[in-house]
Protein backbone atom coordinates (compact mmCIF):
# COMPACT_ATOMS: atom_id res chain seq x y z
CA UNK A 1 0.00 0.00 0.00
CA UNK A 2 2.25 2.92 -1.28
CA UNK A 3 2.11 5.71 0.63
CA UNK A 4 3.20 8.46 -2.17
CA UNK A 5 0.84 10.06 -4.31
CA UNK A 6 1.14 11.67 -8.01
CA UNK A 7 -0.52 11.67 -11.23
CA UNK A 8 0.22 11.17 -14.60
CA UNK A 9 0.59 14.38 -16.57
CA UNK A 10 2.82 15.90 -19.28
CA UNK A 11 2.81 19.21 -21.25
CA UNK A 12 0.04 19.77 -23.74
CA UNK A 13 0.18 19.59 -27.31
CA UNK A 14 -1.56 21.56 -30.00
CA UNK A 15 -2.68 19.86 -33.24
CA UNK A 16 -2.68 16.19 -34.49
CA UNK A 17 -0.31 14.83 -36.26
CA UNK A 18 2.46 11.61 -35.97
CA UNK A 19 5.38 13.13 -35.56
CA UNK A 20 8.02 11.39 -32.57
CA UNK A 21 6.70 14.32 -30.20
CA UNK A 22 3.27 12.89 -30.13
CA UNK A 23 4.47 8.81 -29.76
CA UNK A 24 7.50 9.26 -27.48
CA UNK A 25 8.19 12.50 -25.85
CA UNK A 26 9.48 11.78 -22.99
CA UNK A 27 12.78 12.70 -21.63
CA UNK A 28 14.27 8.67 -21.52
CA UNK A 29 13.55 9.05 -25.18
CA UNK A 30 15.22 11.95 -26.07
CA UNK A 31 18.70 10.34 -26.74
CA UNK A 32 20.07 6.98 -27.29
CA UNK A 33 22.24 8.04 -24.00
CA UNK A 34 19.29 8.66 -22.13
CA UNK A 35 17.27 5.32 -23.27
CA UNK A 36 20.19 3.47 -22.11
CA UNK A 37 20.69 5.40 -18.46
CA UNK A 38 16.68 4.73 -17.87
CA UNK A 39 16.73 1.08 -18.82
CA UNK A 40 19.84 0.73 -15.90
CA UNK A 41 17.52 2.72 -13.56
CA UNK A 42 14.13 0.08 -14.45
CA UNK A 43 14.36 -1.52 -11.02
CA UNK A 44 14.16 1.79 -9.36
CA UNK A 45 11.47 2.96 -11.53
CA UNK A 46 9.83 0.08 -11.09
CA UNK A 47 9.82 0.14 -7.67
CA UNK A 48 8.27 3.47 -8.14
CA UNK A 49 5.67 2.97 -10.10
CA UNK A 50 4.45 0.03 -7.83
CA UNK A 51 4.33 1.62 -5.00
CA UNK A 52 2.99 5.29 -6.31
CA UNK A 53 -0.63 5.86 -6.27
CA UNK A 54 -2.56 8.54 -8.26
CA UNK A 55 -4.88 10.99 -6.72
CA UNK A 56 -8.85 11.36 -7.61
CA UNK A 57 -8.00 14.99 -8.48
CA UNK A 58 -5.22 14.22 -10.31
CA UNK A 59 -6.99 11.74 -12.63
CA UNK A 60 -10.07 14.39 -12.71
CA UNK A 61 -7.98 17.64 -13.84
CA UNK A 62 -4.67 17.12 -14.82
CA UNK A 63 -4.44 13.47 -16.56
CA UNK A 64 -7.53 14.73 -18.04
CA UNK A 65 -5.83 17.75 -19.47
CA UNK A 66 -3.79 15.80 -21.42
CA UNK A 67 -6.36 15.22 -24.23
CA UNK A 68 -6.22 19.25 -24.79
CA UNK A 69 -10.15 19.57 -25.95
CA UNK A 70 -13.07 18.53 -23.27
CA UNK A 71 -15.29 15.62 -24.15
CA UNK A 72 -18.80 16.71 -24.33
CA UNK A 73 -21.29 16.40 -21.58
CA UNK A 74 -24.34 15.42 -23.04
CA UNK A 75 -25.37 12.30 -21.96
CA UNK A 76 -28.64 11.40 -19.16
CA UNK A 77 -29.58 8.14 -17.17
CA UNK A 78 -31.72 7.63 -20.42
CA UNK A 79 -28.82 7.35 -22.33
CA UNK A 80 -26.65 5.60 -19.87
CA UNK A 81 -29.41 2.71 -19.88
CA UNK A 82 -29.85 2.18 -23.44
CA UNK A 83 -25.90 2.21 -23.96
CA UNK A 84 -25.88 -0.27 -21.57
CA UNK A 85 -28.94 -1.99 -22.86
CA UNK A 86 -27.06 -2.02 -26.68
CA UNK A 87 -23.40 -2.89 -24.87
CA UNK A 88 -24.56 -5.96 -23.42
CA UNK A 89 -27.51 -7.69 -25.72
CA UNK A 90 -25.41 -9.10 -28.53
CA UNK A 91 -23.75 -11.95 -29.40
CA UNK A 92 -23.72 -14.00 -26.25
CA UNK A 93 -27.02 -14.89 -25.79
CA UNK A 94 -27.94 -15.32 -29.96
CA UNK A 95 -24.67 -17.41 -30.44
CA UNK A 96 -23.22 -18.81 -27.12
CA UNK A 97 -27.02 -19.93 -25.04
CA UNK A 98 -27.40 -22.54 -27.90
CA UNK A 99 -23.68 -23.99 -27.92
CA UNK A 100 -23.85 -24.28 -24.04
CA UNK A 101 -27.27 -25.77 -23.75
CA UNK A 102 -26.36 -28.17 -26.48
CA UNK A 103 -23.11 -29.78 -25.28
CA UNK A 104 -22.19 -28.69 -21.77
CA UNK A 105 -25.48 -27.93 -19.39
CA UNK A 106 -28.67 -28.73 -21.25
CA UNK A 107 -31.92 -26.67 -19.56
CA UNK A 108 -30.23 -25.66 -16.50
CA UNK A 109 -28.75 -23.15 -19.06
CA UNK A 110 -31.04 -20.29 -17.33
CA UNK A 111 -28.85 -21.30 -14.29
CA UNK A 112 -26.17 -20.26 -15.69
CA UNK A 113 -27.38 -17.11 -16.90
CA UNK A 114 -28.57 -16.11 -13.04
CA UNK A 115 -24.91 -17.06 -12.22
CA UNK A 116 -23.12 -15.32 -14.15
CA UNK A 117 -25.89 -12.45 -13.78
CA UNK A 118 -25.27 -12.14 -10.60
CA UNK A 119 -21.46 -11.63 -10.74
CA UNK A 120 -21.66 -9.29 -13.44
CA UNK A 121 -24.11 -7.68 -11.07
CA UNK A 122 -21.98 -7.45 -8.13
CA UNK A 123 -19.40 -6.28 -10.26
CA UNK A 124 -21.69 -3.53 -11.61
CA UNK A 125 -22.05 -1.87 -8.11
CA UNK A 126 -18.29 -1.61 -7.51
CA UNK A 127 -17.73 0.07 -10.93
CA UNK A 128 -20.85 2.51 -10.06
CA UNK A 129 -19.87 3.57 -6.55
CA UNK A 130 -16.04 4.29 -8.84
CA UNK A 131 -17.83 5.34 -11.91
CA UNK A 132 -19.85 8.39 -9.12
CA UNK A 133 -16.71 9.66 -7.01
CA UNK A 134 -14.08 9.36 -10.03
CA UNK A 135 -15.97 10.50 -13.62
CA UNK A 136 -13.31 10.32 -16.14
CA UNK A 137 -13.14 8.07 -19.36
CA UNK A 138 -10.27 5.69 -17.64
CA UNK A 139 -12.76 3.81 -15.79
CA UNK A 140 -11.73 0.54 -14.09
CA UNK A 141 -8.31 1.82 -15.19
CA UNK A 142 -8.34 4.87 -13.42
CA UNK A 143 -10.18 3.15 -10.52
CA UNK A 144 -7.10 0.84 -10.29
CA UNK A 145 -4.33 3.61 -10.65
CA UNK A 146 -5.88 5.31 -8.03
CA UNK A 147 -6.28 2.49 -5.24
CA UNK A 148 -3.31 0.12 -6.34
CA UNK A 149 -0.88 1.69 -7.99
CA UNK A 150 0.54 2.71 -11.64
CA UNK A 151 1.53 -0.96 -12.20
CA UNK A 152 -1.43 -2.58 -11.50
CA UNK A 153 -3.21 -0.45 -13.19
CA UNK A 154 -1.33 -1.10 -16.36
CA UNK A 155 -1.81 -4.70 -16.40
CA UNK A 156 -5.45 -4.44 -16.05
CA UNK A 157 -5.11 -1.62 -18.99
CA UNK A 158 -3.31 -4.19 -21.38
CA UNK A 159 -6.17 -6.83 -20.43
CA UNK A 160 -8.82 -4.19 -20.47
CA UNK A 161 -7.76 -3.43 -24.47
CA UNK A 162 -7.13 -7.19 -25.00
CA UNK A 163 -10.76 -7.81 -23.85
CA UNK A 164 -12.77 -4.73 -25.85
CA UNK A 165 -10.83 -6.32 -28.96
CA UNK A 166 -11.68 -10.09 -28.97
CA UNK A 167 -14.88 -8.63 -27.65
CA UNK A 168 -15.39 -6.80 -30.41
CA UNK A 169 -13.99 -9.24 -33.01
CA UNK A 170 -15.99 -12.19 -31.55
CA UNK A 171 -19.48 -10.14 -32.08
CA UNK A 172 -18.58 -9.11 -35.83
CA UNK A 173 -18.23 -12.51 -36.88
CA UNK A 174 -21.51 -13.33 -35.20
CA UNK A 175 -23.07 -10.67 -37.53
CA UNK A 176 -21.32 -12.30 -40.54
CA UNK A 177 -23.16 -15.30 -39.52
CA UNK A 178 -26.60 -13.90 -39.05
CA UNK A 179 -26.37 -12.16 -41.74
CA UNK A 180 -26.02 -15.35 -43.83
CA UNK A 181 -29.18 -16.74 -42.06
CA UNK A 182 -31.33 -13.60 -42.78
CA UNK A 183 -29.84 -14.22 -46.64
CA UNK A 184 -30.65 -18.07 -46.00
CA UNK A 185 -27.04 -18.79 -46.28
CA UNK A 186 -25.40 -21.24 -44.44
CA UNK A 187 -23.13 -19.51 -41.45
CA UNK A 188 -20.01 -19.86 -43.60
CA UNK A 189 -21.02 -19.53 -46.87
CA UNK A 190 -19.88 -15.54 -46.80
CA UNK A 191 -16.23 -16.63 -45.28
CA UNK A 192 -13.55 -17.28 -47.22
CA UNK A 193 -12.34 -21.34 -46.30
CA UNK A 194 -8.67 -21.12 -46.32
CA UNK A 195 -8.25 -23.55 -43.41
CA UNK A 196 -5.84 -26.26 -44.87
CA UNK A 197 -3.47 -23.09 -45.02
CA UNK A 198 -3.93 -21.52 -41.40
CA UNK A 199 -5.60 -24.02 -39.88
CA UNK A 200 -9.68 -24.77 -38.32
CA UNK A 201 -9.41 -21.90 -35.78
CA UNK A 202 -8.05 -19.18 -38.18
CA UNK A 203 -9.04 -20.39 -41.57
CA UNK A 204 -12.35 -18.82 -42.09
CA UNK A 205 -11.66 -15.17 -43.44
CA UNK A 206 -14.28 -12.61 -42.44
CA UNK A 207 -14.37 -9.89 -45.11
CA UNK A 208 -18.09 -8.90 -43.48
CA UNK A 209 -16.71 -8.17 -40.38
CA UNK A 210 -14.15 -5.92 -41.49
CA UNK A 211 -16.82 -3.80 -43.09
CA UNK A 212 -18.70 -3.72 -40.40
CA UNK A 213 -16.26 -2.60 -38.11
CA UNK A 214 -15.37 0.25 -40.51
CA UNK A 215 -19.15 1.18 -40.46
CA UNK A 216 -19.13 1.34 -36.63
CA UNK A 217 -16.09 3.18 -36.56
CA UNK A 218 -17.19 6.26 -38.70
CA UNK A 219 -20.42 6.12 -36.46
CA UNK A 220 -18.35 6.34 -32.77
CA UNK A 221 -15.92 8.83 -34.40
CA UNK A 222 -18.33 11.36 -35.59
CA UNK A 223 -20.59 11.94 -32.19
CA UNK A 224 -21.12 10.34 -29.37
CA UNK A 225 -24.60 11.73 -28.51
CA UNK A 226 -25.05 10.87 -32.10
CA UNK A 227 -24.36 7.29 -31.16
CA UNK A 228 -26.60 7.63 -28.45
CA UNK A 229 -29.52 8.15 -30.52
CA UNK A 230 -28.72 5.40 -32.77
CA UNK A 231 -27.64 3.06 -29.90
CA UNK A 232 -31.05 3.63 -28.27
CA UNK A 233 -33.46 3.48 -31.65
CA UNK A 234 -31.84 0.45 -32.45
CA UNK A 235 -31.98 -0.74 -28.82
CA UNK A 236 -35.68 -0.73 -28.61
CA UNK A 237 -36.53 -2.34 -31.77
CA UNK A 238 -34.25 -5.06 -30.38
CA UNK A 239 -36.03 -5.39 -27.62
CA UNK A 240 -39.36 -5.40 -29.33
CA UNK A 241 -37.95 -8.67 -31.58
CA UNK A 242 -37.23 -9.95 -28.26
CA UNK A 243 -40.51 -9.57 -26.91
CA UNK A 244 -41.50 -11.09 -30.17
CA UNK A 245 -39.16 -14.48 -29.53
CA UNK A 246 -40.31 -14.75 -26.17
CA UNK A 247 -43.85 -14.91 -26.79
CA UNK A 248 -43.76 -16.72 -30.30
CA UNK A 249 -41.46 -19.05 -28.91
CA UNK A 250 -43.21 -19.84 -26.28
CA UNK A 251 -46.44 -21.12 -28.05
CA UNK A 252 -44.47 -23.66 -29.54
CA UNK A 253 -43.65 -24.70 -25.81
CA UNK A 254 -43.30 -28.43 -24.66
CA UNK A 255 -42.70 -28.90 -20.94
CA UNK A 256 -41.43 -32.53 -21.76
CA UNK A 257 -37.57 -30.77 -23.43
CA UNK A 258 -37.20 -29.75 -19.90
CA UNK A 259 -36.34 -33.25 -18.52
CA UNK A 260 -33.61 -34.20 -17.74
CA UNK A 261 -33.12 -30.31 -16.37
CA UNK A 262 -29.38 -30.99 -15.29
CA UNK A 263 -28.34 -33.69 -17.58
CA UNK A 264 -24.39 -32.86 -16.95
CA UNK A 265 -24.70 -31.88 -13.10
CA UNK A 266 -23.70 -28.82 -11.36
CA UNK A 267 -20.22 -28.93 -12.67
CA UNK A 268 -22.51 -28.10 -16.28
CA UNK A 269 -23.97 -25.04 -14.55
CA UNK A 270 -20.56 -23.34 -13.27
CA UNK A 271 -18.62 -24.64 -16.57
CA UNK A 272 -21.41 -22.95 -18.70
CA UNK A 273 -21.60 -19.68 -16.36
CA UNK A 274 -17.54 -18.30 -17.21
CA UNK A 275 -18.12 -18.57 -20.80
CA UNK A 276 -21.61 -16.97 -20.60
CA UNK A 277 -20.30 -14.62 -18.91
CA UNK A 278 -19.14 -13.26 -22.32
CA UNK A 279 -23.13 -12.53 -22.63
CA UNK A 280 -22.55 -9.60 -19.59
CA UNK A 281 -19.70 -8.29 -20.94
CA UNK A 282 -20.18 -4.61 -22.30
CA UNK A 283 -21.53 -2.54 -19.40
CA UNK A 284 -17.95 -1.06 -18.27
CA UNK A 285 -17.91 0.38 -21.30
CA UNK A 286 -20.73 2.50 -19.52
CA UNK A 287 -18.40 3.81 -16.63
CA UNK A 288 -16.20 5.35 -19.50
CA UNK A 289 -18.90 7.43 -20.33
CA UNK A 290 -19.02 8.94 -16.94
CA UNK A 291 -16.60 11.81 -17.98
CA UNK A 292 -19.90 12.43 -20.46
CA UNK A 293 -22.56 12.69 -18.33
CA UNK A 294 -24.40 15.75 -17.06
CA UNK A 295 -25.23 14.45 -13.48
CA UNK A 296 -22.87 11.08 -12.73
CA UNK A 297 -24.24 11.18 -9.31
CA UNK A 298 -27.61 10.37 -10.09
CA UNK A 299 -27.26 9.02 -13.75
CA UNK A 300 -24.98 6.46 -13.73
CA UNK A 301 -26.14 4.41 -10.63
CA UNK A 302 -29.71 4.38 -12.55
CA UNK A 303 -28.32 3.53 -15.83
CA UNK A 304 -25.52 0.48 -15.16
CA UNK A 305 -27.95 -1.21 -12.41
CA UNK A 306 -31.06 -0.54 -14.53
CA UNK A 307 -29.83 -1.82 -17.26
CA UNK A 308 -27.84 -4.98 -16.01
CA UNK A 309 -31.14 -5.68 -13.72
CA UNK A 310 -33.58 -5.22 -17.54
CA UNK A 311 -30.53 -7.99 -19.23
CA UNK A 312 -30.38 -10.40 -16.82
CA UNK A 313 -34.04 -11.12 -16.62
CA UNK A 314 -34.20 -11.30 -20.71
CA UNK A 315 -31.66 -13.23 -21.01
CA UNK A 316 -33.25 -15.75 -18.46
CA UNK A 317 -36.62 -15.39 -19.92
CA UNK A 318 -34.97 -16.39 -23.64
CA UNK A 319 -32.76 -19.34 -22.37
CA UNK A 320 -36.12 -20.96 -20.68
CA UNK A 321 -37.79 -20.36 -24.20
CA UNK A 322 -35.53 -21.57 -25.89
CA UNK A 323 -35.09 -24.85 -24.03
CA UNK A 324 -38.72 -25.40 -23.70
CA UNK A 325 -38.92 -24.68 -27.82
CA UNK A 326 -36.70 -27.83 -28.63
CA UNK A 327 -34.49 -31.04 -26.48
CA UNK A 328 -31.76 -29.63 -25.60
CA UNK A 329 -29.58 -31.97 -27.78
CA UNK A 330 -31.12 -30.81 -30.87
CA UNK A 331 -30.63 -27.14 -30.02
CA UNK A 332 -28.23 -25.79 -33.41
CA UNK A 333 -24.90 -24.63 -31.63
CA UNK A 334 -24.35 -21.82 -34.21
CA UNK A 335 -27.95 -19.99 -34.94
CA UNK A 336 -29.96 -22.00 -32.20
CA UNK A 337 -33.25 -19.38 -31.97
CA UNK A 338 -33.41 -19.42 -35.98
CA UNK A 339 -33.41 -23.11 -35.88
CA UNK A 340 -35.72 -23.76 -32.98
CA UNK A 341 -38.19 -21.26 -35.17
CA UNK A 342 -37.62 -23.16 -38.53
CA UNK A 343 -38.09 -26.85 -36.18
CA UNK A 344 -41.26 -26.08 -34.92
CA UNK A 345 -42.52 -25.22 -38.02
CA UNK A 346 -42.25 -21.34 -38.01
CA UNK A 347 -39.66 -20.64 -40.69
CA UNK A 348 -40.53 -17.18 -41.43
CA UNK A 349 -39.38 -16.29 -37.62
CA UNK A 350 -36.19 -16.85 -38.19
CA UNK A 351 -35.75 -13.87 -40.40
CA UNK A 352 -37.44 -11.82 -37.70
CA UNK A 353 -34.88 -13.74 -35.31
CA UNK A 354 -32.01 -13.01 -37.51
CA UNK A 355 -32.81 -9.11 -37.70
CA UNK A 356 -32.91 -9.09 -33.56
CA UNK A 357 -29.46 -10.64 -33.40
CA UNK A 358 -28.24 -8.78 -36.42
CA UNK A 359 -29.51 -5.19 -34.34
CA UNK A 360 -27.94 -6.22 -31.12
CA UNK A 361 -24.78 -7.03 -32.18
CA UNK A 362 -24.52 -3.42 -34.44
CA UNK A 363 -25.23 -1.36 -31.15
CA UNK A 364 -22.94 -3.62 -28.88
CA UNK A 365 -20.45 -3.06 -31.23
CA UNK A 366 -20.92 0.81 -31.00
CA UNK A 367 -20.61 1.17 -27.67
CA UNK A 368 -17.74 -1.28 -27.31
CA UNK A 369 -16.54 0.81 -29.39
CA UNK A 370 -16.83 4.22 -27.90
CA UNK A 371 -15.25 2.91 -24.50
CA UNK A 372 -12.49 0.73 -25.86
CA UNK A 373 -11.87 4.16 -27.21
CA UNK A 374 -12.21 6.23 -24.08
CA UNK A 375 -10.29 3.54 -22.33
CA UNK A 376 -7.11 3.70 -24.44
CA UNK A 377 -7.78 7.86 -24.16
CA UNK A 378 -7.14 7.78 -20.56
CA UNK A 379 -4.16 5.33 -20.98
CA UNK A 380 -2.34 7.57 -23.03
CA UNK A 381 -3.02 10.24 -20.99
CA UNK A 382 -1.06 8.88 -18.52
CA UNK A 383 2.02 8.16 -21.13
CA UNK A 384 1.68 4.95 -20.92
CA UNK A 385 0.94 4.18 -24.10
CA UNK A 386 1.97 6.88 -26.71
CA UNK A 387 0.02 10.85 -25.74
CA UNK A 388 -1.24 10.62 -29.59
CA UNK A 389 -3.86 8.49 -28.36
CA UNK A 390 -5.19 10.89 -25.96
CA UNK A 391 -6.03 13.50 -28.58
CA UNK A 392 -9.80 14.50 -28.84
CA UNK A 393 -11.16 15.88 -32.15
CA UNK A 394 -11.59 19.57 -31.46
CA UNK A 395 -15.31 19.48 -33.38
CA UNK A 396 -16.78 15.98 -32.67
CA UNK A 397 -15.35 15.95 -29.01
CA UNK A 398 -14.57 12.83 -29.40
CA UNK A 399 -11.18 10.54 -29.49
CA UNK A 400 -10.74 9.75 -33.00
CA UNK A 401 -6.95 8.47 -33.20
CA UNK A 402 -7.75 6.08 -30.11
CA UNK A 403 -11.16 5.21 -31.81
CA UNK A 404 -9.60 4.31 -35.26
CA UNK A 405 -6.78 2.56 -33.67
CA UNK A 406 -8.64 -0.17 -31.37
CA UNK A 407 -11.41 -1.02 -34.37
CA UNK A 408 -8.76 -1.65 -36.71
CA UNK A 409 -7.38 -3.93 -34.05
CA UNK A 410 -10.44 -5.49 -33.68
CA UNK A 411 -10.91 -5.73 -37.70
CA UNK A 412 -7.99 -7.48 -38.01
CA UNK A 413 -9.02 -10.01 -35.05
CA UNK A 414 -12.12 -10.77 -36.29
CA UNK A 415 -10.77 -11.34 -40.03
CA UNK A 416 -8.71 -14.50 -38.92
CA UNK A 417 -10.17 -16.02 -35.30
CA UNK A 418 -12.80 -18.57 -34.78
CA UNK A 419 -15.54 -17.60 -32.20
CA UNK A 420 -14.90 -20.61 -29.60
CA UNK A 421 -11.20 -19.02 -29.00
CA UNK A 422 -12.24 -15.48 -29.05
CA UNK A 423 -14.86 -16.16 -26.07
CA UNK A 424 -12.75 -18.04 -23.86
CA UNK A 425 -9.75 -15.58 -23.95
CA UNK A 426 -12.66 -12.61 -22.95
CA UNK A 427 -14.05 -14.12 -20.45
CA UNK A 428 -10.29 -14.38 -18.86
CA UNK A 429 -9.56 -11.03 -19.44
CA UNK A 430 -13.07 -9.41 -18.28
CA UNK A 431 -13.51 -11.77 -14.92
CA UNK A 432 -10.03 -10.86 -13.81
CA UNK A 433 -10.60 -6.98 -14.35
CA UNK A 434 -13.43 -7.36 -12.62
CA UNK A 435 -11.84 -9.60 -9.45
CA UNK A 436 -9.39 -6.72 -9.50
CA UNK A 437 -11.73 -3.45 -9.32
CA UNK A 438 -13.55 -5.69 -6.68
CA UNK A 439 -10.27 -5.51 -4.96
CA UNK A 440 -9.94 -2.31 -5.49
CA UNK A 441 -12.93 -0.84 -4.09
CA UNK A 442 -12.38 -2.85 -0.50
CA UNK A 443 -8.66 -0.80 -0.63
CA UNK A 444 -10.46 2.00 -1.21
CA UNK A 445 -13.15 1.75 1.69
CA UNK A 446 -10.46 0.46 4.56
CA UNK A 447 -6.94 2.13 3.69
CA UNK A 448 -6.38 5.86 3.54
CA UNK A 449 -2.70 6.78 3.10
CA UNK A 450 -1.60 9.17 6.12
CA UNK A 451 -4.79 8.52 7.74
CA UNK A 452 -5.35 4.30 8.86
CA UNK A 453 -3.34 3.61 11.63
CA UNK A 454 -0.69 0.80 10.70
CA UNK A 455 -2.40 -1.81 12.72
CA UNK A 456 -5.14 -1.59 10.86
CA UNK A 457 -3.26 -1.43 7.71
CA UNK A 458 -1.37 -4.88 8.38
CA UNK A 459 -5.20 -6.55 9.09
CA UNK A 460 -6.06 -4.92 6.31
CA UNK A 461 -3.23 -6.85 4.08
CA UNK A 462 -3.62 -10.12 5.63
CA UNK A 463 -7.63 -9.99 4.56
CA UNK A 464 -7.03 -9.09 1.92
CA UNK A 465 -4.31 -11.74 1.00
CA UNK A 466 -6.01 -14.42 2.91
CA UNK A 467 -9.75 -13.95 1.07
CA UNK A 468 -7.80 -14.11 -2.14
CA UNK A 469 -5.86 -17.14 -1.46
CA UNK A 470 -9.11 -19.11 -0.29
CA UNK A 471 -10.77 -17.90 -3.47
CA UNK A 472 -8.04 -18.80 -5.70
CA UNK A 473 -7.81 -22.45 -3.51
CA UNK A 474 -11.60 -22.64 -3.68
CA UNK A 475 -11.13 -22.12 -7.86
CA UNK A 476 -8.34 -24.95 -8.16
CA UNK A 477 -10.22 -27.36 -6.29
CA UNK A 478 -13.28 -27.01 -8.14
CA UNK A 479 -10.95 -27.46 -10.97
CA UNK A 480 -9.25 -30.28 -10.25
CA UNK A 481 -11.39 -32.35 -8.34
CA UNK A 482 -14.55 -34.18 -9.85
CA UNK A 483 -15.73 -35.15 -6.75
CA UNK A 484 -13.94 -33.76 -4.14
CA UNK A 485 -15.41 -31.83 -1.10
CA UNK A 486 -12.44 -31.71 2.21
CA UNK A 487 -11.02 -28.66 0.87
CA UNK A 488 -14.19 -26.41 0.34
CA UNK A 489 -15.20 -27.18 4.03
CA UNK A 490 -11.68 -25.09 4.93
CA UNK A 491 -11.55 -22.67 2.18
CA UNK A 492 -15.08 -21.29 2.02
CA UNK A 493 -15.31 -20.76 6.11
CA UNK A 494 -12.00 -19.00 5.97
CA UNK A 495 -13.47 -16.94 3.39
CA UNK A 496 -16.09 -16.54 5.22
CA UNK A 497 -14.33 -15.66 8.70
CA UNK A 498 -12.12 -13.54 6.89
CA UNK A 499 -14.69 -11.27 5.40
CA UNK A 500 -15.85 -10.85 9.10
CA UNK A 501 -12.56 -10.09 10.50
CA UNK A 502 -12.38 -7.30 7.81
CA UNK A 503 -15.83 -5.89 9.16
CA UNK A 504 -15.35 -6.28 12.73
CA UNK A 505 -11.46 -4.98 13.19
CA UNK A 506 -10.91 -2.73 10.49
CA UNK A 507 -13.14 0.93 10.29
CA UNK A 508 -14.04 2.37 7.05
CA UNK A 509 -11.93 5.27 6.04
CA UNK A 510 -13.74 6.43 3.45
CA UNK A 511 -17.04 6.82 2.92
CA UNK A 512 -18.84 7.63 -0.63
CA UNK A 513 -19.47 11.00 -0.89
CA UNK A 514 -22.31 10.68 -3.24
CA UNK A 515 -23.73 6.89 -3.79
CA UNK A 516 -22.16 3.90 -2.71
CA UNK A 517 -21.82 0.27 -2.44
CA UNK A 518 -24.26 -1.07 -0.11
CA UNK A 519 -23.64 -4.01 2.26
CA UNK A 520 -19.39 -3.67 2.54
CA UNK A 521 -16.79 -5.72 2.72
CA UNK A 522 -19.68 -8.20 2.07
CA UNK A 523 -20.43 -7.48 -1.59
CA UNK A 524 -17.12 -6.89 -2.78
CA UNK A 525 -15.75 -9.98 -1.10
CA UNK A 526 -18.32 -12.27 -2.52
CA UNK A 527 -17.56 -10.43 -6.06
CA UNK A 528 -13.39 -11.48 -5.84
CA UNK A 529 -14.72 -15.15 -4.86
CA UNK A 530 -17.50 -15.89 -7.85
CA UNK A 531 -15.50 -13.91 -10.19
CA UNK A 532 -12.17 -16.36 -9.19
CA UNK A 533 -14.62 -19.48 -8.84
CA UNK A 534 -15.54 -18.70 -12.62
CA UNK A 535 -12.28 -18.56 -13.68
CA UNK A 536 -10.98 -22.12 -12.53
CA UNK A 537 -14.12 -23.38 -15.47
CA UNK A 538 -11.99 -22.21 -18.52
CA UNK A 539 -10.23 -23.92 -20.51
CA UNK A 540 -6.14 -24.69 -20.20
CA UNK A 541 -5.57 -22.83 -23.45
CA UNK A 542 -7.55 -20.11 -22.86
CA UNK A 543 -5.00 -19.40 -19.70
CA UNK A 544 -2.21 -19.93 -21.96
CA UNK A 545 -2.89 -17.50 -24.51
CA UNK A 546 -3.85 -15.08 -21.65
CA UNK A 547 -0.35 -15.69 -20.04
CA UNK A 548 1.54 -14.85 -23.59
CA UNK A 549 -0.39 -11.91 -24.23
CA UNK A 550 0.80 -10.78 -20.16
CA UNK A 551 4.14 -11.83 -20.75
CA UNK A 552 3.88 -9.67 -23.57
CA UNK A 553 2.67 -6.36 -21.67
CA UNK A 554 5.14 -6.94 -19.26
CA UNK A 555 7.93 -6.99 -21.97
CA UNK A 556 6.63 -3.34 -23.34
CA UNK A 557 6.18 -1.86 -19.99
CA UNK A 558 9.86 -2.72 -19.05
CA UNK A 559 11.07 -1.25 -22.23
CA UNK A 560 8.68 1.73 -23.10
CA UNK A 561 5.64 2.68 -20.82
CA UNK A 562 7.54 2.01 -17.24
CA UNK A 563 9.93 4.79 -18.32
CA UNK A 564 7.66 7.15 -20.45
CA UNK A 565 4.82 7.13 -17.35
CA UNK A 566 7.79 7.77 -14.78
CA UNK A 567 8.78 10.61 -16.80
CA UNK A 568 5.77 12.18 -16.91
CA UNK A 569 5.27 11.94 -12.91
CA UNK A 570 8.45 13.62 -12.48
CA UNK A 571 7.19 16.43 -15.03
CA UNK A 572 4.00 17.09 -13.40
CA UNK A 573 5.69 16.75 -9.80
CA UNK A 574 7.97 19.68 -10.95
CA UNK A 575 5.06 21.94 -12.30
CA UNK A 576 3.27 21.26 -9.29
CA UNK A 577 6.72 22.51 -7.26
CA UNK A 578 6.96 25.49 -9.52
CA UNK A 579 3.22 26.68 -9.60
CA UNK A 580 2.85 26.01 -5.57
CA UNK A 581 5.97 28.54 -5.63
CA UNK A 582 4.39 31.28 -7.72
CA UNK A 583 1.23 31.25 -5.83
CA UNK A 584 3.21 31.66 -2.57
CA UNK A 585 4.93 34.73 -4.44
CA UNK A 586 1.44 35.71 -5.54
CA UNK A 587 0.46 35.54 -2.11
CA UNK A 588 3.41 37.22 -0.90
CA UNK A 589 2.97 40.16 -3.13
CA UNK A 590 -0.91 40.39 -2.03
CA UNK A 591 0.08 40.73 1.18
CA UNK A 592 2.83 43.58 0.95
CA UNK A 593 0.62 45.59 -1.38
CA UNK A 594 -2.35 45.53 1.45
CA UNK A 595 0.36 46.66 4.38
CA UNK A 596 1.22 49.85 2.43
CA UNK A 597 -2.19 50.60 1.40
Amino acid sequence: MGGSSEGGGAVRRRGCSCSKKNFLPEESFKSWGNYARALSETGLRLKNRVLTRSLEITEMTEVKAQSEHEMKKNLSWWDLIWFGIGAVIGAGIFVLTGLEANSVVGPAVVLSYVVSGISAMLSVFCYTEFAVEIPVAGGSFAYLRIELGDFVAFIAAGNILLEYVIGGAAVARSWTSYFATLCNQGSNDFRINVQHQLGESYGLLDPIAVVVCASICVLAVLSTKGSSRFNYISSISHVIIILFIIIAGLTKADTKNYTPFMPFGVRGVFNASAVLFFAYVGFDAVSTLAEETKNPGRDIPIGLIGSMLITTTAYCVLAVTLCLMQPYGNIDQNAAFSVAFEATGMDWAKYIVAAGALEGMTTALLVGAVGQARYLTHIARTHMVPPWFAEVHEKTGTPVNATVTMLVATAIVAFFTSLDILSNLLSISTLFIFMMVALALLVRRYYVSGETAPVHRNILIVCLVTILGSSIATAIYWATSEDGWILYVISVPVWLLTTIALWWFVPQAKKPKVWGVPLVPWLPSASIAINIFLLASIDRASFMRFGIWTALLLLYYFFLGLHASYDTSKELTKKREKDATSRKMEEGVTKVVTEEE
